[in-house]
């Protein structure tokens, strides 16, 4: 993992910490280290790191983000190409790098909040993977994508669509639709 992925992921983490349910930004980090720690860090600065214009650290700079974030300070530096810190599987590295990408993709949504909260969700659960494997299961099977959609998120007037089938209904229409797919 690059530097600049790291602290983008360090800012996430800390505003979920934080219950901001979003990354903290840039400027509230700054302001964080300032009223936290007594000492200041500029907004152009990290913007140079997370940018990956700026590929290093100053050491008093990573000192400061270590002990704000309660990180080592080596955790700090570009990490050599397939190095993984920990005993783990391929599967597990996969997921954490799926749940960077979903989080970046979420920041990228900010203009769609439902979706942005959606991909935020799916990356901060513990086995997004299989979130998405799930989702694909739903979308294979259309009449489950219109059923789910009613009945967890029902119209404005808090029923679900009168044209889509009651709920006892479900099971036996999702059997013949597997049927139909054999």
């Amino acid at each position: 993992m690059q530097l600049c992925d790291k602290l983008k992921y360090l800012r996430e983490v800390e505003g979920s910490l934080r219950g901001m349910h979003r990354a903290m930004t840039q400027q509230e980090l700054m302001k964080a280290i300032a009223a936290e720690m007594g000492e200041t860090i500029s907004q152009s600065y990290l913007s140079q790191i997370e940018s990956g214009k700026r590929p290093h650290l100053t050491n008093t700079t990573r000192l400061l983000l270590a002990k704000f974030f309660k990180v080592h300070p080596g955790y700090l530096v570009d990490d050599p190409e397939g190095y993984n810190a920990e005993l783990q599987s391929d599967l597990r590295t996969q997921e954490d790098s799926l749940d960077l990408w979903l989080i970046a993709g979420s920041d990228r949504f900010d203009r769609d909040p439902e979706l942005c909260r959606a991909l935020r969700a799916i990356a901060q659960h513990e086995d997004s993977r299989r979130c998405l494997l799930l989702l694909q299961s739903v979308l294979e099977t259309p009449v489950l994508v219109d059923r789910l959609l009613a009945i967890l998120r029902p119209s404005a007037d808090g029923k679900p669509s009168e044209a889509l089938t009651p709920v006892s209904n479900v099971a036996a229409i999702t059997q013949k639709a597997l049927r139909r797919e054999k």
